[in-house]
């Protein structure tokens, strides 16, 4: 059973140069009028974004559905964790958060037969991993076909504390469920909290929604329907009326390799156009070019030869940029930043204030790290021996739209950002791009003609698509 004791600090804390949650009262005092959302029915990981520092993926397959809707109807109204109880009071936040979410397995597992009409999340991700450039040799067997049929979502400052709550679950469910994939994911330790584990600050860029608070210099406002299904702007008008305030969620398991990718940059280190860098900064330029930002989260559209650390950790500044310059050629000009690094390759925002997207392409990003930090045996042989990474986590209300378009028309796309000049080559995003050869250019500030062959330093490990009902629609139709 969880222990029944108070909370004296946030459930979610904040993170240094991610921009904070809103408190309760500020979302009040921001509401978007007649389409604003019931965040007391809304699941709270939707909007919480990369702040979490423990998380436990719990995916399970349902043996006997009858006894898991009973289970679950009991334990879903007094345990499955809204927005407005995640940004409430402290003393009324649990001690650890536990969101729900529903494969389309899943779905036919509790006899859910309505069609949300989102082709991907109908076929689901094993399906789809040749339009990703997915090789599913190196997924986890878990995640192989369709034996997933949901995840339970469990955070906490504490991880004593996820995996209490994940085997009271498992004493709750008992014969109706199995589980087949457990994956704990926590923030970084020290300084290299809110950083990814090739050590860029993560999660800058998220978009809000109106009446979420107070946007940031730089951040994108987007409408409820690109996040939300059934809202305005979500692009699906013929959806169940029990869907609408639910999300799909998409899950990869990223397997990052550290130790290579700190070989490779110090293999290709850079020169700035003053050409006084020591190879160890040039290693840290190239990084910066292929992301798109320095490890503190300076955009280096804004810092192009140094990393700034007091503007990466300003949230007033960090994300307000949009690639444009007095005397800069938006067409052809990379002297700043590539047009294939990582941050412009799946956030165009250049593209954006042209008028060429909408905000119809964005998604909330909610993902944390999993695994140890490098030990001192693989950086001295520039060998991963233990798994760590990205516990990927996207919210949207069109996985087409969202996920899918971010991995497959622009990072794995050679010829993405369109609309510039016509000897201008491009190339893969150098990050999370798939494709062979994995090549692509703009990287070196001095010839942006240069090809660069990056090996590949992420590797899905498999994911699922998943649907994160309301609660009210969790309660009402997945344990009725």
């Amino acid at each position: 059973m969880h222990v029944k004791r108070a909370r004296s600090t946030p459930l979610i804390g904040s993170f240094p140069g991610q921009p904070p949650l809103p408190t309760i009262a500020q979302v009040q005092s921001t509401s978007a009028g007649n389409d604003s959302l019931p965040f007391e029915n809304i699941q709270g990981d939707i909007l919480v974004g990369m702040k979490k520092d423990k998380e436990k993926f719990v995916f399970f397959h349902i043996n006997n559905a009858t006894a898991f809707k009973s289970v679950l109807k009991t334990y879903a109204p007094a345990n499955i964790t809204s927005v407005a109880t995640i940004i409430g009071p402290v003393a009324n936040q649990p001690l650890a958060f536990v969101n729900l979410a529903f494969s389309h397995a899943g779905f036919g597992a509790l006899n859910v037969t309505d069609d949300l009409q989102d082709t991907a999340f109908s076929d689901g991700q094993f399906k789809d991993s040749p339009n990703l450039g997915d090789d599913t040799s190196t997924w986890e067997e878990a995640f192989k076909g369709t034996n997933v049929d949901g995840v339970f979502l469990i955070g906490s400052n504490d991880e004593s504390i996820t995996a209490q709550y994940r085997d009271d679950l498992n004493a709750k469910f008992g014969d109706a469920w199995t589980i087949v994939y457990d994956l704990d994911s926590a923030a970084r330790p020290g300084n290299e909290k809110g950083h990814e584990h090739f050590g860029y600050l993560d999660g800058i860029s998220n978009p809000t929604i109106p009446g979420f608070g107070t946007p940031h210099p730089g951040q994108a406002v987007v409408d409820p329907g690109i996040i939300f299904t059934g809202r305005s702007k979500d692009p699906v008008m013929n959806r169940p009326s029990w869907a609408l305030d639910g999300s799909f969620l998409v899950f990869r398991k990223l397997k990052q390799l550290v130790p290579e990718f700190n070989k490779y940059v110090l293999d290709n280190a850079l020169q700035n156009q003053a050409g006084n860098l020591t190879v160890e900064e040039g290693a840290e330029l190239l990084g910066s070019r292929m992301f798109g930002r320095w490890k503190s989260g300076a955009p280096i559209d804004l810092s192009p030869d140094f990393d700034d650390p007091a503007l990466g950790n300003d949230i007033e500044r960090n994300n307000n940029f949009n690639y444009s310059h007095p005397g800069s050629d938006l067409a052809t000009d990379q002297t700043r930043c590539p047009f294939t690094a990582h941050i412009r390759k799946t956030n165009p925002r250049d593209l954006e204030g042209q008028g060429l997207f909408g905000d119809t392409f964005h998604a909330i990003r909610a993902g944390t790290p999993y695994g140890p930090e490098v030990t001192d045996y693989e950086a001295s042989s520039n060998t991963t021996t233990i798994d760590r990474g990205l516990a990927f986590v996207e919210y949207q209300s069109v996985i087409g739209n969202g996920f899918r378009f971010q991995q497959q028309a622009w990072a794995n796309n050679p010829r993405f950002p369109f609309s510039k000049g016509p000897s201008i080559q491009l190339g893969l995003d150098p990050v999370i791009g798939q494709g062979s050869p994995r090549e692509t250019f703009g990287l070196d500030p001095r010839n942006a003609s240069e090809s660069f062959t990056v090996p590949q330093v992420i590797i899905s490990n498999g994911g699922e698509y998943f649907f994160s009902p309301s609660i009210t629609a969790i309660v009402e139709k997945f344990a009725a």
